[in-house]
This record gives structure tokens, sequence and C-alpha cells, in this order.
């Protein structure tokens, strides 16, 4: 399935033809705010082919819940999405990263298509990174699906 720009469309096809979510899926990355595009390195925005604000598109259902910030569909086959969450990098914020994490799968459960997984979790720093352990922080996030890549989203976290 191809966007009106022509490029693919992962998330379109990742998201069941009922769920209402799909009125919120944007070319490349278009649903993803001006402010937090800068997370996303510039040689690799391009690679996205649409994309969704979850927060925002859920943000009247579960107002006071935590939510995962993005979805993003890359790759040539037009079927991966990944996840993208910009927030505080501090070690009393991996708590509440992981709980988007597993709020957003949850809250996808009505609306992907059977078998649909996002490939990838990715969390990059809104701030500066102050992290009391490291090795700690990315071991729970490792065991938790999601990989903090520092400040910015680059092509070698992408997958291939």
């Amino acid at each position: 399935m191809a966007s009106a720009r022509g490029q693919r469309t992962p998330i379109r096809n990742f998201l069941n033809e009922k769920s209402n979510l799909r009125v919120h899926v944007q070319d490349g990355i278009d649903a993803v705010s001006k402010p937090h595009r800068k997370f996303i390195d510039k040689t690799n925005r391009n690679a996205f082919g649409d994309s969704l604000a979850l927060d925002d598109a859920l943000r009247h259902i579960h107002a006071s819940q935590n939510r995962w910030d993005y979805l993003l569909g890359c790759g040539k086959s037009g079927t991966t999405v990944i996840g993208l969450e910009a927030h505080s990098a501090k070690t009393d914020e991996v708590s509440t990263v992981i709980n988007k994490r597993k709020a957003a799968i949850d809250r996808l459960a009505g609306h992907v298509k059977e078998g649909a997984k996002v490939k990838r979790r990715f969390w990059v720093a809104s701030g500066a990174v102050d992290f009391a352990d490291t090795e700690k922080t990315r071991r729970r996030l490792d065991q938790n699906g999601i990989e903090f890549v520092g400040t910015r989203l680059m092509s070698k976290h992408l997958p291939t």
C-alpha cells in the first residue's frame, strides 16, 4: 500500500482496517511534532514512509496514563514499524519509559493486524543524559525491549 506521496506505508499496513488510529497516520514524519523532529537525524528522515503520533491519538482516551510518543514506518518491504519515545533520560524516568512501552502494547492490541508487532522501540533523550548506573539502566531497558539511543535516532539504529 502506498501513501499519497507514493511512499511505502508500513503503519497503514500494520493497523487493521477498522482501527480508529488509521485517521491519525501521516506520510513521512509529518506526525512527529516539529520540536521532536530534531531527535531524528536529518540524513535518515526520508527513510520513513509514514508515522503516527500515538501519544496524541490516545490522549483523549487515556489522558492521565502513560502513552508512547510515536510509531514510525520504515523498511524497504513496507512492513517494518518502530517506536520512538522522546523523554528525559534520568535514572528516575526509566520506569516511566518502561511503563509507556507496556501501556502501548496493551492499547495497540485491538488496533493491529493479527501477528503484527512493533519491531524495535527506541528511547531518545529529550535533554541531558543523567543515568546513575548506565550499565544497570541498559540491562533494564534490554529486558523490556527498549533501546536507548542517546540524543538522536541515527540510520545505524534502524532495521535493515
